[in-house]
């Protein structure tokens, strides 16, 4: 995110973005416009090919849903998987889920910005993926959870619970909306915008083929889709790569040289206090979110709750941990060599970090790039958002409407309606989006949902941290004014000290609502022992 913390953490961080779209088509939606230089006829053909390439795709993920929905269509299945996902595919499907399409696009961009020190925040992601592995899975394994947010209730009650949860889904909701509205804004505008299909059309669209091959076994379909969708990804990008270097004529030891030598490529700052880039701010503030961002999120744990076992869980959780680090650096070696491009052929960037690699996707690299460069943010953007689905109907079912306390049948239907309602909020924020389609409206969504994640943080670590009680009854109110007064002291700071917050926003959003607890804490321990031995 060019880069402030906020939007590195809504997005999945992983899930970084500092996607910039404004009124007059100075962000994606204009940039695309440069199709002008396209010949009509060149256009079709990709614009062709791409809805080929999609329904073929789409055809191959119904085929999965198919496979993986005849034995059982229950709400096990789709909550849990049956907990029988096996532990490298779990792994394989979080790194393409971790990723949006909007990630797809921001992280090779702000290279030109922030050289590879992004780095440095994936290396503490890695680190906070062991605690996750060896401090929440245990946890949640043993209490045998199918929501995360009901430890919440486990450990302080009824209140406490109910508020994690609505934290989540209102902060996942928005983001996942946000994420999914920039990828049918690319499609509308490089393929049926041509064509004079309705923005409204395509949205519901995308939606309804993400609804059609989730619906019926939620998680357990999901679990391989995602993995099929981040080999996808994957692929793509390098087959991108390839195209550039042979772009950059450059033999592959000529390429290493110039990648190691150029200025581009510095990941560590440690002689800077002052700059978000310094390594120990973006390092532990890694580490943060990504307990955060993963370890307390639905979405996240919910695929690591389909594993067969603990162990398994773990696996996945170290392997996931280990490959997400080359993933992102292939992103951003990408970014690196983009730079190397333009100023070998004196191509004029984009004020946007952003819009780089859409330059060079639909301007300077030819059809089979443009192609790729589509494919790769659909199923990047795909497997974060059919997760999310699936992760805000379980959230809402079990966390707001009980349903395991319903019979099958009238569980099963529950969580039917659910998943449709909340498929339609999708399309609903989307389209408000659009219309809106205002850069400072939207920031200032991601502002308010990345919010919600503070009070996620402290809440775990009182529980997980002490023994002590607190008072149910005021959790919701500490919970709602931890953010508020963490948007004073960022406000204050920026007009007193000229000093504007970064990563560790975070920490400190969760310290407040740490230190909240503590003051209104109970005199009696909590004898009920729920960490792992």
């Amino acid at each position: 995110m060019n880069l402030n913390i906020l939007r590195l953490m809504i997005a999945n961080l992983r899930k970084i973005s500092d996607y910039s779209i404004s009124s007059n088509k100075d962000g994606l939606q204009g940039f695309f416009c440069n199709f002008a230089s396209f010949k009509k006829n060149e256009f079709i053909m990709s614009g062709t090919l791409i809805l080929l390439i999609i329904a073929v795709y789409f055809s191959v993920l119904l085929l999965i849903s198919f496979i993986t929905s005849r034995k059982s269509t229950d709400n096990d299945a789709f909550f849990l998987g049956n907990k029988k996902s096996p532990w490298w595919v779990v792994a394989i499907g979080m790194v393409g889920s971790s990723i949006s399409g909007v990630s797809f696009v921001s992280v090779p961009g702000m290279v030109r910005s922030i050289d590879f020190t992004y780095m440095q925040t994936v290396f503490g992601f890695f680190f906070g993926y062991m605690v996750i592995a060896n401090v929440l899975l245990p946890l949640y394994y043993k209490l045998n959870l199918t929501s995360i947010y009901t430890y919440l209730d486990t450990r302080f009650g009824k209140r406490a619970y109910k508020t994690g949860a609505s934290f989540f889904l209102l902060s996942k909701t928005i983001g996942a909306a946000a994420r999914l509205y920039v990828v049918a804004l690319i499609l509308q505008t490089i393929v049926f915008d041509r064509w004079n299909v309705p923005f409204g059309l395509t949205v519901c669209g995308i939606i309804l083929l993400i609804w059609v091959y989730t619906f019926r076994s939620g998680i357990k379909t999901i679990v391989w889709t995602d993995t099929l969708q981040t080999i996808i990804m994957i692929f793509c990008l390098v087959l991108i790569l390839v195209q550039v270097s042979q772009r950059l004529d450059f033999s592959f030891g000529e390429l290493i040289s110039n990648l190691v030598s150029s200025d581009k490529t510095r990941i560590f700052v440690f002689d800077d206090w002052h700059t978000k880039q310094n390594f120990f701010k973006q390092f532990f503030s890694g580490i943060f979110i990504a307990i955060v961002m993963t370890g307390l999120d639905q979405d996240s744990m919910q695929k690591n709750l389909t594993c067969r076992n603990l162990k398994d869980a773990k696996k996945n959780m170290y392997w996931y941990g280990f490959a997400f680090v080359p993933v992102n650096l292939l992103f951003l070696t990408l970014g690196a060599m983009l730079l190397m491009l333009a100023t070998q052929s004196n191509i004029t960037l984009p004020i946007l970090s952003d819009e780089i690699l859409p330059l060079f996707a639909t301007t300077y690299l030819g059809k089979s790039v443009l192609v790729f460069f589509v494919i790769g943010i659909i199923a990047a953007a795909f497997s974060s958002a059919d997760s999310a689905l699936a992760a805000l109907t379980t959230s809402f079912s079990v966390d707001i409407l009980d349903v395991q306390h319903q019979d099958n049948k009238k569980a099963k239907r529950t969580r039917m309606i659910i998943h449709i309602c909340i498929s339609i909020i999708f399309a609903l924020i989307i389209l408000i989006f659009k219309a809106v389609n205002n850069k400072s409206v939207i920031d200032a969504i991601y502002t308010i949902a990345s919010y919600t994640y503070g009070p996620l943080l402290g809440l775990f670590a009182f529980g997980l941290f002490t023994k002590l009680k607190v008072n149910d009854k005021v959790v919701p109110y500490l919970a709602i004014a931890s953010p508020v007064i963490c948007a004073v002291i960022d406000y204050s700071s920026k007009s007193i000290w000229n000093y504007s917050f970064g990563y560790e926003l975070l920490m400190i959003n969760g310290f407040i609502t740490f230190a909240a607890l503590w003051f209104f804490r109970k005199k009696e321990i909590n004898t009920v022992e729920l960490t792992q031995k």
